[in-house]
């Protein structure tokens, strides 16, 4: 179908769409028009913009082109996908006519259709089927939902694979072959079964943006899961005879031992996919019923290394940009494991790397290579930790240094005495927020003083999934309850809209991507001095409230304020004040 045809097509199904509201009168006047406006300008249907801008439900839109065509309506959301029926419409052919199969009874086909009105379409589709079409009414944007989630990728081959590997006589040659240059256009013939779905597993995880892959054993079956958004969501369920190939395939992708089974291992491996290099972290270790596999996706393109991309609030970029420009002193970037810390950080270099400077990096392992940067990765196994590697470094003429994470008292005594003899020094800590770091770094050993006069700014993150921007709902919350939750007077000075998810063909259970939350304290003069005094870190964060701290819950509110996430999502990610 040509982008001619379906432009005309679209203006002719949105034109006919006018008549039937301005008929049934459930909008006024005005508001058709403006839609038909907004509809001819965004070049998308009339429905979609109408269900999009809340000017009505999709249930009583579809049941009033149902009337008007005699059609019946379907609720896409509410069905079953069968995978036979999928196998006869091609997933090409759905999306090119924007239609979506929902039953077969001998010939008679039903087909889930947007645009009553095409004809052609109609034609086309039987000649395409050789099957007798039975129209049901739906709407485009809701098709496209349904295509995205029954069509998913390598999903029939993932099934059939699965399918001839049942069999516990089934072929395993081959699963020790080298491959180190995997390419996402050779996974249905790359090899034997298991090296076949090994690649699978990985581009699938490529495709649906996943961060991390689990391959976990049970006592009768294997499970995989990809981390996509930051929750884990199950994939697929190999055989569980297949178990010992598929961890040989990742072992010997890795360069690791293959015989060995009783000791945890780590490795790395890298792949060729749509033309870009992914990197792949490997940890394995050994479980009850087997060797539990985790695959670290580093994917340099997936991360923004811009500051002003990460999402922070306007005040905490201000202060973090503040405190990177100055020439020596200590950044300290905390929170868990997986909450960005080494994202923010490798911001924070490009943002400051000239030709003029010498930056150097120690970490466990180089997660993102930077061009013109020096990356020393730590080898604990031959004398290399991060103390040693540091010493080092300071002799290295630095003017910054990056300490991928400080975990003993050593590292970091050495990493304060390179910052108050002017170096500027970034790394990461494990705490919860920013003010409770300070009597961690005492706790390490750090006299109270050394932390006062090392220390610059310190910052505690998380990442908070975003709302998707095509299907996000509004919601209705008491201001009583919004107070309760840390909603505070200046919030309710201006009319604001929360959101919640909703779900669609874009997006991951109504989010897409994620964004950080930044509470940053800066040391000022006021909070050095309870440092000194050996103040608490309850008494150190009520000083830096009163001085303008965010903290990590005031930051996810002010985003829900602004639409970016959802209250559960904030709720979910950080701790109450």
């Amino acid at each position: 179908m040509s982008g001619a045809n379906a432009t005309a097509n679209m203006a002719g199904f949105n034109n006919r769409l006018k008549a039937i509201l301005t008929r049934s009168g459930i909008l006024g006047e005005d508001q058709i028009e403006a839609a038909i406006e907004r509809a001819s300008r965004d070049q998308k249907h009339l429905s979609t913009v109408l269900v999009e801008d809340k000017l009505v439900d999709e249930a009583p839109l579809i049941a009033e082109i149902a009337r008007a065509t005699n059609f019946p309506p379907i609720d896409l959301k509410k069905i079953e996908f069968e995978r036979e029926l999928l196998e006869v419409m091609s997933q090409d052919t759905a999306t090119e006519y924007g239609v979506f199969p929902v039953g077969k009874i001998g010939q008679m086909l039903t087909v889930a259709i947007g645009d009553p009105f095409d004809i052609v379409k109609l034609d086309d589709l039987r000649i395409l089927t050789t099957c007798e079409i039975r129209p049901v009414i739906s709407t485009p944007a809701t098709i496209q939902y349904a295509i995205g989630k029954g069509y998913s990728m390598g999903r029939q081959e993932v099934e059939e694979l699965l399918e001839g590997m049942m069999d516990p006589e089934v072929e395993l040659s081959n699963p020790n072959q080298r491959q180190d240059d995997l390419d996402v256009t050779d996974v249905a013939e790359s090899g034997s079964p298991v090296v076949r779905l090994v690649n699978l597993i990985i581009f699938q995880a490529i495709k649906e943006g996943a961060s991390d892959i689990h391959i976990e054993p049970f006592e009768r079956r294997v499970r995989v899961r990809y981390r996509v958004d930051g929750i884990l969501k199950d994939s697929l369920n190999p055989p569980k005879n297949l178990q010992a190939a598929i961890v040989s395939r990742i072992k010997i992708m890795s360069n690791l031992d293959i015989a060995e089974k009783h000791k945890p291992q780590d490795g790395k491996f890298q792949v060729r996919a749509e033309g870009r290099q992914i990197d792949f972290r490997v940890s394995i270790l050994p479980v009850v019923h087997g060797e539990k596999v985790v695959l670290r996706i580093l994917d340099a393109t997936m991360v923004s290394l811009q500051l002003a991309g990460l999402g922070f609030q306007p005040k905490c970029l201000e202060d973090f940009a503040h405190a990177i420009a100055n020439p020596y002193g200590m950044i300290l970037v905390t929170g868990p494991t997986g909450s960005g810390k080494s994202t923010t950080l490798y911001a924070a270099v490009k943002e400051i790397m000239s030709d003029g400077t010498n930056l150097v990096t120690v970490e466990d392992p180089v997660e993102y290579q930077i061009t013109g940067i020096n990356q020393v990765p730590v080898n604990p196994k031959r004398g290399l930790t991060f103390a040693n590697a540091l010493r080092s470094i300071l002799r290295q003429d630095p003017d910054t240094v990056l300490i991928g994470e400080i975990r003993d008292s050593e590292t970091i005594e050495i990493a304060v005495k390179a910052a108050l003899t002017g170096h500027l020094v970034l790394s990461t800590l494990h705490t919860n927020d920013a003010p409770s770091t300070v009597t961690r770094m005492v706790d390490m050993g750090l006299d109270p003083f050394m932390v006062a006069s090392s220390v610059v700014l310190i910052a505690a993150q998380r990442l908070a999934r975003a709302l998707c921007a095509e299907c996000r709902e509004p919601i209705e919350i008491p201001e009583e309850r919004l107070r309760q939750l840390g909603f505070i007077d200046e919030d309710f000075v201006e009319e604001f809209t929360l959101f919640r998810p909703h779900g669609c063909s874009r997006c991951n259970a109504g989010y897409r991507g994620r964004f950080a939350l930044l509470e940053t304290m800066p040391m000022t003069d006021r909070v050095k001095r309870l440092i000194v005094d050996g103040s608490s870190a309850l008494d150190i964060k009520r000083a830096a409230l009163d001085e303008g701290l965010l903290t990590l819950r005031r930051c996810g509110i002010l985003s829900a304020i602004k639409g970016k996430t959802s209250l559960e999502e904030v709720l979910r990610v950080t701790l109450s004040d």
